[in-house]
């Protein structure tokens, strides 16, 4: 149950981002880059700059918040992004990995995150709830709600990069972002149920609270509908989120979990990023999310 209703929250996700793509008119190339057409640009397009490095032995640090902006833009529905007090949290590529096979390449960039704090990500609960319009014609609950989405701490991962080279003309197909690939991952979901009383839903009697630990996010190129695979680690009741059970239930669950549809713009850009790499591009710089309700310093280190 879990697997589907984690497949179909995230359905929501798509709709507010394909409505403003339709709006400013974005497209893609076949390497994956992003262009407009047809309309004026808004008066400030970009989200937040990171610095690239690929020399280990001075490795440009970025902001860890800025590193994971790619999460307001997959998840459309309104999001609050709250930041610990003195945060210190930083990213930065620590290795460069790359092979060509023939007509195929792969690429491997370790990433290190250093620095104490945390940030969150906070799902808006009407719009995600109004993604489950069955249950709420039904009056019934609305379980697996995607509560929000919290890196702490520090750790190390990898972006892994695939793609093909035919007549010289590279085109990336594929970008998985790993977490905890030399320890515990530092990535965390949560997810609530809600019943509802005389018709209304509130967050506030939502009940089985869930902790999930990502392990691998996966955005691939398609022609069609973009959709991401997500694996995790393990997932425990909230009041447990350390239990052994845990780990097991993750094993199991990876098992069931449908590719999740996601905005066709968050996968853009995640594939415009592993062509940055490719490149060796000294920079990157994310679009806008234009669905960031509020973004604020949390008033405690909860």
């Amino acid at each position: 149950m879990i697997c589907r209703r984690w497949s179909d929250l995230f359905i929501v996700t798509v709709f507010c981002t394909l409505l403003l793509m339709a709006g400013l008119g974005i497209c893609a190339d076949p390497n994956g880059r992003i262009s407009s057409r047809g309309v004026e640009p808004p008066a400030d397009p970009n989200g937040p700059t990171i610095m690239l490095s690929y020399d280990t032995l001075k490795p440009q640090k970025m902001p860890t918040p800025s590193f994971m902006y790619f999460i307001p833009l997959i998840s459309p529905p309104l999001v609050s992004t709250e930041v610990s007090r003195n945060n210190h949290q930083q990213a930065m590529f620590v290795s460069y990995e790359k092979s060509v096979v023939l007509d195929s390449f792969t690429l491997k960039c370790e990433f290190e995150l250093q620095g104490s704090g945390f940030f969150i990500d906070i799902f808006d609960p009407n719009g995600v709830i109004a993604a489950f319009p069955e249950e709420i014609k039904k009056n019934a609950p609305v379980k697996n709600i995607l509560d929000y989405i919290r890196l702490e701490g520090e750790g190390f991962g990898r972006i892994d990069v695939k793609g093909t080279i035919v007549d010289s003309n590279v085109t990336v197909t594929q970008v998985d972002v790993r977490f905890g690939t030399k320890g515990k991952s530092p990535v965390t979901i949560g997810l609530y149920s809600v019943k509802p009383e005389n018709g209304r839903y509130k967050y506030e009697n939502r009940y089985n609270e869930i902790v999930a630990k990502v392990a691998t996010l996966t955005f691939k190129k398609t022609d069609g509908e973009p959709r991401m695979d997500i694996e995790v680690v393990s997932v425990n009741k909230a009041s447990k989120p350390n239990s052994y059970i845990g780990r097991a239930k993750g094993f199991i669950v990876n098992f069931f979990i449908d590719p999740i549809r996601i905005s066709k713009l968050g996968n853009d850009t995640m594939l415009n990023f592993g062509y940055a790499l490719l490149n060796k591009q000294p920079s990157f710089t994310f679009p806008m999310a234009h669905n960031i309700k509020e973004s604020k310093t949390a008033t405690i280190n909860k």
